[in-house]
C-alpha cells in the first residue's frame, strides 16, 4: 500500500488518551485490597524503599526512594489496571521518585518474578487485551505511527543529538565474546557497558553521543555491505540519518516509512546533504515492496520490527526475502525481550501501548531465528548485543527532555505530556539496564533458492 503524501496524518496534540477518573464501589474496594497485598509482599523482596504518606510508613529493604502521596488513590489504580494503573498513578502525582529510572530499574530486573507462580496463571483473565483498532495492520499501521512520530519534530529535535536518531548509539567500548543464551541463539558478541557522561547543562548531550549514534549506523551498513552502486532498501526511515550515510558511500536509497513529518524533514536533510539524486523517500507500508518487482541489495532497518505486531512477523521477513537480491544481506537493529517473557506477555495492553507506541510488541531474538528459517531463506549469521548502550542512551535523552521543560512547553505540550515522557523514557531506561529488555543489531545472509 502506497500511501499519497497529502493523506492527513492523525496528529495528537498531547499524545496521550484521557486518564480515568477512579470510581468508588465494592469491586474497586477488593481489587485494591488484593493489590495492596501483593504489592507490599514484592516490595519486601526488594532493594527499594517505599513510604506511604501521611504514616511516613516504611516498606522494602532499603533502596531508591518511592513516595507514595496518595496510596488510596495509587492501590486503586494498580488494582483496576495492573501495570497501567501503576503508570498512571504516576501520572496523576499519586507516586513520584527522585530517581525515577534508578528506582524502576530494581523490580524490572525480577518482573518475571513479582507475581507468585500461581497467579501468573491467571494472567489471561485480568490483563487488558491489546485493541483491534491498535492492531498493525494496513488500516491501523499509519495511524499507530502517527499518533508517535508525528508528535512534532521540533519536540524530537529538543532531546536527541544533531543526527535525530532515535534509536540506541552504539559507544566507543569493547566487544566481548559470549555464549549462546536467554535474549541470544549462538555465540554472539556484547558491547561493554558504557560509562556515563555528565555535563553541566542538562540541555546539551556529550560530544560523544552523535558519535555513537554514527558508529552504529556505520557498523550495520558494513554488516550489510553498502558499498559504491549498492541497492539499498531502508524500512523506517526516521530523519535521514541512515539514508544519507549509505548515499555517502556511494549507494542508491529507497527508504520507506509511514510517518508524514518524518519524511518531509528526511527529505529537506537528504536534499541539504546533498543526496536527493540518490536517495528515494517514500511513503509506503512495508507490505508494498513486494508487488514493486524492485529488488536491493542490502536492506537495512534500525528499530522497526517493534511497531509491526506479532502477527505479522511472518509477513515482514518474507517481504524483505522476496525483495533480497542474490547475494544479498540484511542488518536489523531491533528491541527484543526473553523468548519465555514474550509468550506470557503476547497480547497484552501495556501501558506504553496506551500511551507511547499503540500496537507495538518486542519480538525475541530466539523467535526470529525461527520465523526467518521456517518461512524465508534469510539465516541470521550475527548478533551484536548492546542492552547497556540503550539504556545510556535513554539515559541522556531523559536528562536532555526534563532540561528542556520550557521549550517543550513553549511547543504547546503540557506538564502532564512532561510526565508521561519522562516516565516512558526512565521506564524503558529501566528495562535496558535491568536486562528485562535488550537491543541487538541482527545480520542476516540469504540462502540461495
Amino acid at each position: 500500500m502506497t500511501i499519497e503524501k497529502n493523506r492527513p496524518a492523525t496528529v495528537r496534540t498531547q499524545g496521550m488518551p484521557p486518564l480515568e477518573p477512579i470510581t468508588g464501589g465494592p469491586r474497586t474496594a477488593v481489587s485494591a485490597a488484593v493489590a495492596k497485598r501483593l504489592f507490599h509482599a514484592a516490595v519486601s523482596r526488594l532493594a527499594i524503599t517505599v513510604v506511604e504518606e501521611p504514616t511516613g510508613r516504611r516498606l522494602g529493604q532499603g533502596g531508591p526512594v518511592m513516595r507514595l502521596h496518595r496510596p488510596d488513590e495509587f492501590y486503586a489504580r494498580l488494582g483496576r489496571a495492573g501495570l497501567i494503573g501503576f503508570g498512571e498513578a504516576y501520572l496523576t502525582g499519586a507516586w513520584d521518585a527522585e530517581d525515577l529510572a534508578g528506582f524502576l530499574t530494581v523490580p524490572a530486573a525480577r518482573m518475571a518474578t513479582l507475581v507468585p507462580q500461581p497467579l501468573q496463571r491467571l494472567r489471561a483473565l485480568v490483563t487488558p487485551r491489546l485493541p483491534s483498532h491498535h492492531r498493525s495492520t494496513e488500516d491501523n499501521s499509519q495511524a499507530n505511527i502517527s499518533h508517535h512520530y508525528d508528535l512534532s519534530n521540533d519536540l524530537f529535535r529538543l532531546f536527541l543529538d544533531e543526527t535525530l536518531s532515535y534509536s540506541s548509539a552504539l559507544f566507543d567500548t569493547s566487544l566481548q565474546s559470549a555464549p549462546a543464551g536467554p535474549g541470544s541463539v549462538a555465540e554472539h558478541l556484547v558491547a561493554t557497558t558504557p560509562e556515563p557522561v555528565d555535563h553541566d547543562d542538562p540541555r546539551r548531550h556529550g560530544p560523544d553521543l552523535a558519535a555513537a549514534q554514527g558508529r552504529k549506523i556505520e557498523r550495520m551498513l558494513d554488516q550489510a555491505g553498502v558499498t559504491e552502486g549498492t541497492r539499498v532498501l531502508e524500512i523506517g526511515t526516521g530523519w535521514g540519518e541512515l539514508a544519507i550515510r549509505a548515499a555517502s558511500r556511494g549507494a542508491r536509497v529507497h527508504t520507506i516509512t509511514l510517518s508524514v513529518e518524518q519524511l518531509e524533514l528526511a527529505e529537506e536533510r537528504i536534499a541539504a546533504a546533498g543526496f536527493a539524486d540518490r536517495v528515494e523517500v517514500e511513503l509506503m507500508d512495508y507490505r508494498a515492496l513486494a508487488a514493486t518487482g524492485r529488488t536491493y541489495d542490502a536492506v537495512l532497518s534500525v528499530e522497526m520490527i517493534e511497531a509491526v505486531g506479532h502477527e505479522f512477523w511472518g509477513t515482514y521477513f518474507r517481504t524483505i526475502d522476496q525483495v533480497l537480491a542474490p547475494g544479498g544481506k540484511v542488518s536489523i537493529q531491533a528491541i527484543t525481550m526473553p523468548h519465555d517473557r514474550m509468550l506470557a506477555t503476547r497480547d497484552s495492553h501495556t501501558w506504553i501501548n496506551k500511551y507511547i507506541f499503540p500496537g507495538g510488541f518486542l519480538p525475541s531474538v530466539e523467535v526470529i531465528d525461527q520465523i526467518t528459517r521456517g518461512q524465508t531463506t534469510l539465516r541470521l549469521v550475527d548478533q551484536l548485543e548492546m542492552g547497556s548502550h540503550y539504556a545510556e542512551t535513554l539515559r541522556r535523552w531523559d536528562r536532555r527532555f526534563l532540561g528542556q521543560r520550557e521549550s517543550v512547553l513553549a511547543l504547546g505540550f503540557d506538564d502532564m505530556f512532561m510526565r508521561v515522557w519522562h516516565f516512558y523514557l526512565a521506564y524503558s531506561q529501566a528495562g535496558f539496564a535491568s536486562g528485562y529488555i535488550n537491543v541487538s543489531q541482527l545480520t542476516f545472509t540469504r540462502e540461495d533458492r
